[in-house]
């Protein structure tokens, strides 16, 4: 990577960071946006970096708080992730080497879908939900964990949607994403994912990291969390719309 492809990585790291230490998600989409969009590092290598940064920022996140997390959404919910996130990661070995331009095509179309989504405030449920609707939205974001490193849309949007304190869902979201992470790095390392490309991009972006994450706890934004969660849904959007289009365009030729 050049420099200012180094820069570039380290600025969406930082923004990544803060977002996910104030709204609980999002870290994993901006960077693997970002990458993928302008090419920066093989999706695999992104993939694995993100998870192993993903979970200091979490880790320091949660500290504190991890009274807030809900037992039953929170059981529910890595229940499902666990094992559909070990799925996940084999989907994307196979995809990276034997059919590059249909993982591009998924990745620019569930930034497209995820975040439009997002930027609409999920209507409240009028209870909570139960295990199993926990557990159904789990598998689908442990697929897209596995795939991207990034589960935020589908675990946010179901987290969101419940009648809950907004600090709980936050330390929930956090909670579920520790877990599926750890088993993410133990199912890529397993691999032999965890090459000296990904420790190397890991342990530069780290010190981002911990700004990012210190950023998120000590400094709040200037607007509101959820005009936050709207920029960077909008910003993913227009990245995965590149990503799509580029993917489209390649394949045609």
């Amino acid at each position: 990577m050049s420099a200012p492809q180094i820069a570039l990585f380290l600025l969406a790291v930082l923004f990544g960071s803060y977002v996910q230490s104030v709204a609980g998600f999002a870290m994993g989409l901006l960077v693997i946006a970002c990458v993928e969009s302008a090419h920066l590092v093989a999706l695999t290598t992104a993939a694995a970096t993100i998870s192993l940064l993903s979970f200091v920022n979490i880790a320091l996140s949660l500290r504190g708080h991890y009274h807030l997390v809900h037992g039953r959404i929170f059981r529910g919910l890595v229940f499902g992730q666990a094992p559909s996130t070990v799925v996940g990661v084999s989907l994307l070995g196979v995809l990276s080497t034997r059919a590059g331009w249909v993982l591009e095509l998924l990745l620019g179309t569930f930034l497209v879908a995820g975040s439009g989504s997002m930027m609409v405030r999920p209507r409240l449920r009028e209870s909570v939900s139960n295990a199993a609707g926990a557990t159904a939205a789990g598998v689908a974001g442990g697929i897209l964990g596995g795939l991207f490193a990034a589960s935020g849309p589908v675990i946010g949007w179901f987290a969101y949607r419940q009648p809950l304190p907004v600090t709980e869902i936050r330390a929930t979201l956090l909670g579920c994403f520790a877990v599926s992470t750890a088993v993410r790095v133990a199912a890529v390392g397993v691999a032999g994912g965890l090459d000296r490309d990904v420790w190397t991009l890991a342990g530069t972006a780290l010190p981002v990291v911990l700004i990012g994450t210190w950023l998120g706890r000590r400094v709040p934004p200037p607007v509101s969390e959820a005009t936050l969660r709207r920029i960077a849904f909008m910003l993913l959007t227009l990245m995965g719309v590149w990503i799509l289009g580029s993917a489209i365009v390649r394949q045609l030729r």
